[in-house]
This record gives structure tokens, sequence and C-alpha cells, in this order.
């Protein structure tokens, strides 16, 4: 390792350790604020970009889950991450659900019937069940993925019917830009949702989780309901694309 190169890793590594204080601090605080334990809200680190040697460092501090946002990098980096939870939390192709099926403890990013029967077939084949959160178009964004609010318990149904998958609850990214007070008002729109899909009390679903609130909202997410947040670039720096 050059000697730059090793510089460079100190630093982020000191970056990380404050960021980490920092995120959990507000986490502790925003849990309170909702009436809840800061021991009820999962931290999930969002590891996209991030040299493995960096995640491990966070994982050395006390950081228990990880994700990945895209198969090829989760794949390249799989074998040298630290013992943790790992799990998927971008866009999954249907032709690319078989390469993590084995690699990752839950995908948070199911929005389709497609996707939820592909995962099942791909778990079935790999003696297991997947663990799943079906993901919600809270903003109704024709460019992204998820499932509109008013299929919500069609495709929760449909998923809870698949022998390979487990339903555990519900995850959702509110329009990129929005105001404080529209994400705000989002995200109490999913809390909402997901208390309706919990009373309903289904066979193979049980939501246990709400993931939403990334590295800019994470605290509002978590006052808002949120039960596990995503968080990126706050932890670990501006992504740096190579």
């Amino acid at each position: 390792m050059t000697e730059k190169l090793s510089s460079e890793l100190s630093q982020r590594f000191l970056d990380l350790e404050e960021n980490y204080k920092r995120i959990r601090a507000e986490l502790e605080e925003a849990a309170i604020a909702s009436g809840r334990s800061p021991d009820e809200v999962t931290l999930l680190a969002a590891t996209k970009t991030v040299p493995v040697e960096v995640v491990n460092h966070g994982i050395a501090l006390g950081i228990r889950h990880i994700g990945e946002n895209r198969v090829q990098e989760l794949c390249e980096k799989y074998d040298r991450y630290a013992p943790v939870d790992l799990q998927f939390i971008g866009h999954l192709q249907t032709n690319k659900v078989r390469q993590i099926i084995e690699k990752v403890s839950m995908i948070q990013s199911v929005g389709s019937g497609r996707l939820a029967q592909e995962i099942s077939r791909q778990a079935e084949k790999a003696g297991r069940v997947m663990d799943i959160l079906i993901e919600v178009n809270i903003g109704r964004e024709e460019n992204k993925s998820g499932v509109l609010p008013e299929a919500l318990p069609e495709l929760v149904s449909e998923a809870a019917s698949l022998p390979g998958v487990r339903v555990r609850g519900l995850m959702a990214i509110p329009p990129a830009g929005a105001e404080k007070a529209d994400t705000i008002r989002f995200f109490s729109r999913m809390t909402q949702y997901f208390i309706d899909m919990k009373n309903k009390r289904s066979d193979n679903v049980t939501m246990d989780y709400l993931s939403m609130g990334m590295s800019a909202d994470f605290a509002d997410a978590v006052r808002a309901g949120a039960n596990l947040v995503r968080v990126g670039s706050a932890l670990f720096g501006p992504r740096v694309y190579r």
C-alpha cells in the first residue's frame, strides 16, 4: 500500500469514527422523540462505492448491517467483508437474482410480482427462504421502481403466497429534492401504509421493518416511524465513482 493511499485510508477511518458517533446520537434522539427505544431502530450502512477496508473499519466500530446497491459490486466485495449482516437495497433485475440469493439476508427492493416470483424460485433452488421488503413508489415517480400505493395490498398478498420468500415489511424512497415538509408527509403516509398492512395479520407477512430515510433525512424518517434507515454518505463521505 502506497504512503498516499495509506494516508487517505487513515483519514477516512477518522472521519468515519466521528460520523458514526454523530449519527448514532442523532438516531437515539430521534427514536426517543418518537416514543421508542434507540434499540428499536436499525442503522444499515449503505456501502455503494465504499472500499472494503473502510467498511470493515465501520464493522469494527459496531456497524452490524450493511447494504449494497449493485449486484456486481456486491459480488466483488463479498468475500473480503468482515462478518456482518449483508442486505441488498438497490434496484434488482430478475436475471441477477441468482447471483446474490445465497449472499444476502434480505432484499429490500421488491416492487413487482415478477421479481418476487424470481426471488422465490431462486431461493427454493438454494434451499432457503428469502426475507424481502416491498418497495412502495410513494412519490408516484415514473422513473422509479416500486409498487404504487393502491396496488400494495395485492402485491403483499401475492408475495406472501410464494414459498421461497417471507414478507418482512415495507421500503420507500421519497422523491429526491422534495421540500422537507413534503418529505415528512411522504414518511407519514408510508407509516400509515405500514400500520395498515400490519393490522391485516396475513400469513407469511410479519411487517417487522419500515425502511425509509437516508443520509439527508434519516432522523425525520425515524421521528415519522421508520425503524430501519439506510445511511451512506453521511457515514462514509461523498461517493467516489471510479
